[in-house]
This record gives C-alpha cells, structure tokens and sequence, in this order.
C-alpha cells in the first residue's frame, strides 16, 4: 500500500491506495478553533502533527500498516512556521488568508524590482509569500525574528515530525518568492537583497524523490514501518493535479472550490509579463505549470445562497440556474467581490449584477452566478493559449465545480471538453502517486498516472450554446474594467470594511 497525507487547511487527511490506484483506506481529522483574533489567520503547528498521526494511525490500521511502503505528503501552500535553533516553534503560524504582510511586499519589490522579480520567480509579489511573511516578522515581531532559525511550511513541519529532515519540494518552493524557477534552487539575488539566510530554509527536492525515513520512535507509535520512506510530495494544486492525470500537454484541470483554478503543464518556463499568470514548477521533475486563479469567485454560490436565506441546498440551487435561460436574460455577475487585496498595488475586487432589472428572477440571478464565475474561467484559458498553452480537455475536480450543471457550463464557455474526475482523486491521491514513484512502483510520475487515474464522464461543448456564450463572454469582458473604475472613484475617501 502507498499513503497519502494531506495537510489541508481546515483538516489533514489520509488514503492508503493499491496499484490499481483503488482506495483501500481514507481518514480525515478537523483541527480546532484557532481563536485568534479577527483579520489574523494563524494555527497552532501542533494541531497539524496531532491531526497527521490521528488518520496515520487510523489508515494504518485499517490497510495493515506492515502493508505500507511509503508515505507522500501534500498540503495547504500559503503557511509559515518559525522556529529556533532548537527546534521550538517561536509563535504561532502564519496561514492563508492573513493579509498583515501586505505591506512588506513594496519592500520586497523595491529591494530587487518587480521585473526582477517576475524574471527570476514567474511571480508578482503577495503578502502570503515567505519573502514577505519574514520581513513582517522582522519588523513587527523583532524578538520572535531574533529567536528565527528555521521556516518551513505546513506539510514541511509534519515531514519534520516525521523524519527529523528540513525538506520541501519544488512545488513548494515555488510559492515562497525565493525559488529561481529556472534553477528550481533558492535565488540567492533575492536572499541577499532582502537579508534572509540560506540556512534558515529547508532542502529543496523534487516531488517524487525520497525526502528521508519514518522515523523509529514514531514508527512505533503510528503502528508503521519503521525507516518508511517519505517522498518529497508536492503543494495541494501539484499534487491534485497529479491526481487527475494532469501530466501532459493539452490537458488542464480546473479547481472551483473557494478560488478558481486552471492549472495548466508545461514542458519549460512561461512566465507571463503581464503578472496575470503565475508560473511554478510542476511535481513531475524539470517540467513547469502555468496557473490562473481568481479569488473568492469559487464561493460566490455559497455567497448567493446565504443571500437567499441559506435554507437552499446547492442541488437547490443548481435546478433554479438550470431553468433559467443562456445569458440570463441579459443579466451579468462579476464575481470580484473579493476585497482583501493580495499585491499592493491592487485595489481589491468589487463584485456587481450588471443588467438588473424587474423582470429577472431567482434563477436568472443564480444562474448569472454561475455564468459569471465560468467567464472568470474563460478568461484565464484564453490567457494560457495566448502564451502557448494548447488545451484539448480540462479535468474538473474538488469542491462542487464536479457537479454537472457547473461542467457543462464549463464545456460550453470554454470550448472544450470537460471531464469529470471522481472524489478519489485528491491532492492525497496525488502525494500517494509520488510516493509510489519514489519506491519504485513506476518508472515515473506520468506512468503512475497512466495506471490509477481512470477519467470519468465527458461532456462535450454544444455548438449552439458555445456561439451565444461567445457572444457574451466579449461584453462580459467589457464590464469588468468599467465596474472597478467606477467603484473606486465612486468610493475614494469612503471607509471600507475590514
């Protein structure tokens, strides 16, 4: 058996799978309440370790944990843990979603440029960076900065539980503002400029390399192998990807959860000069990803449906849309309402309805959420083919985005075929693959794909629905602009909330 764990943002989780690919044990385990304060996004490390062992145990159990033979890990990629020299976390981590390093990203831009930047990491600098999360901690925390040692991120601090070994993935690193993408090492230009020591920065490996053993103390406890080995892994979106099969050209997946992503491979560095994509390194070894993310626009049905009193299901929700008419009846929704900004020299997202009047209904409204949400999608496919990128099929996976309506949605916006991937194929399936590749159960990270990942449903674009969504994807992309003119000079000098 080969185990994936998932260090997710609001619980870890864990499959034990055979070589088929089938599940043949899964456990998951919440975290607690953090407690902390409004606008602050941390977690106490020990609630990931506690967690991780929890469904280690528990699959370990259930598939026979002499059957393990290796041990993948994946995880939530915005999240800092500090710690000292001797290996004490110094406070709590910092995790996705805490926007208090928005100022430290103009200093990093100011210390190396942010064409520099963008040339050496294929990112534009966000306040849920590494880079920018230690300055915030030089200038705000200077004692907890002082006691620094260590960083690492949250899958990063359970293999260092597990194993005693300062180690992330390339995946992983690409998140950090450090990585030279096209080394797949840390840029020391950018370590330098901004004062940040190497030695306080875990190895960097590929993903399905073998990151070190279990170690014997906690073998015994977690009822496995002892010396077990642990892959590298990958970042939640690598690994997902891995689990869906995304290993080659022409094939995308698309991601509706909270945010939505398009992830796309690609065989050597893009980076787009317009900072709209970001460019990383993908889990397969010297191949790289392009990926196109909206904030929040993932939650806008969840959005909606409190707006509508919250006694509706999303089932509920998606029989309303679908009797609703393509367009809406001319109604459109921007789904920008997102204010937290994650760059600097962003003004935050302003969502609207554009086209209300009194003849539209609860189903125009829903199915316009939706609409919309697809159009964001669409956006970001196009800037992927302007860049090179062909597309042949998108995987549809996580979150409700697997549903029907949503896919073909998705089929008829974008143009293509989209399949659906069962709920097997998680970024834990993923990590499993990667650790099935580092013990040698395949010779490479497409090859494990080819044998477990078993795409389910096609549906095809229909050809008269495609034409009129055309038609109105170009005046949706006319509005977008207009309403964030509009809403900034409208509420200049107004105080927002948060």
């Amino acid at each position: 058996m080969l185990v994936g764990l998932d260090v997710g943002t609001t619980r870890a989780a864990a499959v034990a799978i055979d070589e088929t690919g089938a599940v043949r044990a899964s456990a998951s385990a919440a975290y607690p309440g953090d407690g902390t304060r409004s606008g602050r996004f941390e977690r106490d490390p020990a609630d990931w370790w506690r967690a991780a062992q929890r469904v280690l145990v528990e699959v370990g159990s259930t598939a026979g944990g002499g059957q393990v033979v290796g041990i993948g890990l994946t995880g939530q990629t915005a999240g800092c843990v500090f710690m000292d020299a001797g290996g004490m976390v110094v406070r709590p981590a910092i995790v996705g979603g805490d926007q208090r390093a928005l100022p430290q990203t103009d200093k990093v831009a100011q210390r190396i440029g942010r064409d520099r930047l963008l040339e050496i990491t294929g990112n534009p600098v966000a306040s849920g960076c590494l880079a920018a999360q230690l300055l915030w901690l030089r200038d705000v925390e200077p004692v907890q900065f002082h006691h620094t040692r260590r960083v690492l991120a949250p899958k990063d601090y359970v293999r260092l539980m597990l194993t005693g070994e300062a180690v992330t993935d390339v995946t992983e690193a690409s998140s950090t503002m450090l990585l030279d993408l096209r080394r797949r090492t840390w840029a020391g230009e950018i370590l330098d400029a901004l004062e940040i020591p190497r030695a306080w920065l875990p190895d960097i490996q590929e993903s399905p390399a073998i990151s070190g053993g279990l170690r014997p103390a906690v073998a015994g406890e977690l009822g496995l192998p002892a010396r077990l080995p642990i892959a590298a892994g990958a970042s939640d979106e690598a690994a997902a990807a891995v689990g869906c099969g995304i290993v080659e050209s022409g094939l995308i997946g698309s991601s509706i959860r909270r945010d939505t992503v398009l992830f796309a491979p690609a065989d050597n560095v893009i980076i787009d000069p317009t900072g709209r994509l970001g460019a990383g390194c993908h889990a397969l070894p010297q191949r790289y990803r392009l990926r196109a993310r909206t904030p929040a626009a993932g939650a806008a049905m969840h959005w909606w449906g409190g707006v509508l009193g919250g006694h509706l299901t999303h089932r509920d929700l998606y029989k309303l849309a679908a009797s609703a008419p393509v367009g809406s009846h001319g109604l459109f929704f921007l789904p920008h309402f997102d204010t937290r900004s994650i760059t600097s020299d962003s003004a935050g997202g302003r969502g609207a309805f554009v086209g209300l009047r009194a003849h539209h209904t609860r189903a125009d409204l829903t199915r316009a959420v939706m609409e919309g949400v697809i159009f964001r999608l669409r956006d970001g496919l196009d800037r992927l083919r302007e860049l090179g990128i062909g597309v042949r099929e998108v995987r549809a996976h996580g979150g409700r985005g697997v549903a029907r309506l949503w896919r073909e949605l998705q089929g008829d916006i974008l143009g293509v075929p989209v399949v659906s991937m069962a709920a097997t194929a998680s970024p834990a399936m993923g990590a499993a693959l990667l650790a099935g590749v580092a013990c040698g159960w395949w010779v490479s990270v497409a090859d494990a794909a080819r044998h477990t990942v078993h795409p389910g449903e096609m549906i095809e674009p229909d050809p008269g629905r495609s034409a009129q969504y055309e038609r109105l994807f170009r005046i949706f992309m006319t509005l977008a602009p207009a309403i964030a003119g509009n809403v900034q000079s409208s509420t200049r000098g107004v105080a927002q909330p948060g």
